[in-house]
């Protein structure tokens, strides 16, 4: 019984080796765990509020158009091409972003059964409104994951 646990640990573990071999040069700056678990965190409840942009076209589109937001986006997508000037676009319009390891745990946070390269988080609904109570939480939540982003980014740069 011990043998079957540890040979779980070893295969979790070579699992956990693999997802950080198929991750971009370019992804920096990249998440930690802790702030990994809680961006997917707030990715997760703006999926719930319907806060949340998903997949290249509509993030670039919602940058374009001038709406803010935290720009989340996968470390191991391949080709990278796909998301190289995503970055940039943020970078220009003073938008927060940050790397996850996988795409695959972006798109459960974000309630997709289909593997999504990026998310845009916004702290206002698309359509409609959210209650006061749920506004403020999900508007803390994301000033805290955004204040960790730029500690992050200002200490890489």
């Amino acid at each position: 019984m011990g043998s079957d646990s540890e040979a779980e640990k070893t295969q979790q573990k070579e699992k956990e080796r693999k997802k950080l071999l198929a991750i971009a040069p370019i992804a920096k700056p990249l998440a930690g765990k802790k702030l990994s678990k809680r961006t997917l965190k707030l990715v997760r409840r703006a999926a719930e509020h319907k806060c949340l942009k998903r997949g290249v076209k509509e993030v670039v589109k919602s940058i374009r158009r001038g709406q803010k937001g935290l720009c989340v986006i996968a470390g191991n997508i391949s080709p990278i091409d796909v998301i190289t000037h995503v970055p940039i676009l943020c970078e220009e319009a003073e938008i927060p972003y940050v790397y996850v390891h996988s795409k695959e745990d972006l798109a459960n946070a974000g309630a997709t059964k289909r593997p999504t390269c990026c998310v845009l988080v916004q702290t206002k609904p698309t359509k409609g409104e959210l209650g006061p109570e749920e506004q403020e939480k999900l508007k803390a939540d994301y000033n805290q994951v955004a204040a960790d982003v730029s500690e992050l980014t200002s200490s890489l740069f």
